[in-house]
């Protein structure tokens, strides 16, 4: 498949900007793909499009989906396995957030917790054990409020979020 001049740009954007997220080139560009197409696409299809090999196809999809981003559809009269993902980018936003909490914000509360739990850091510096406290203290308020704006819906979640710094004419 050929892709329009936009579509190509927004695609090679999107991996660049992927690496700059810690994630691969190509998991982000080919979910970049996926979700501007708007149709499933099967591998081949994929490799074609964005030229690049089948083994690192198959590798960013399976992270893909991983990561809950990219789910394997079927057509009738075809055996293989076709791609898809979501189109509403408030939906595939949450999925990142959701999972990169998961991931990265749910180990370190833990680890965190289980630090201050430690017979060691009964033993520490205050200034260290206070630092330490404030750190679990943000990282636990951080990830409660994240996952409390994932309840709400895209619509409403779109409306917080444009509220932006004049919230603070609220809370004065």
């Amino acid at each position: 498949m050929q892709m329009n001049p936009s579509v190509e740009k927004f695609v090679l954007h999107w991996g660049e900007m992927g690496t700059k997220w810690g994630v691969n080139r190509t998991v982000s560009q080919i979910h970049a793909l996926l979700y501007l197409i708007g149709k499933p696409m099967n591998a081949d299809e994929i490799v074609d499009t964005l030229g690049v090999a089948r083994s690192n196809v198959s590798n960013s999809i399976k992270e893909l989906q991983s990561l809950n981003l990219v789910q394997t559809v079927h057509i009738l009269g075809d055996r293989r396995d076709y791609f898809t993902t979501g189109t509403d980018v408030w939906t595939l936003a949450k999925i990142i957030i959701e999972e990169r909490y998961r991931r990265e914000l749910a180990p370190t509360v833990t680890f965190l917790e289980d630090l201050m739990q430690s017979p060691e850091f009964a033993q520490e510096n205050p200034a260290v054990r206070q630092r330490i406290k404030e750190t679990h203290h943000f990282v636990a308020t951080l990830t409660g409020w994240v996952m409390e704006m994932l309840k709400l819906s895209s619509t409403t979640l779109a409306r917080v979020l444009k509220l932006g710094a004049g919230i603070q004419r609220f809370l004065g």
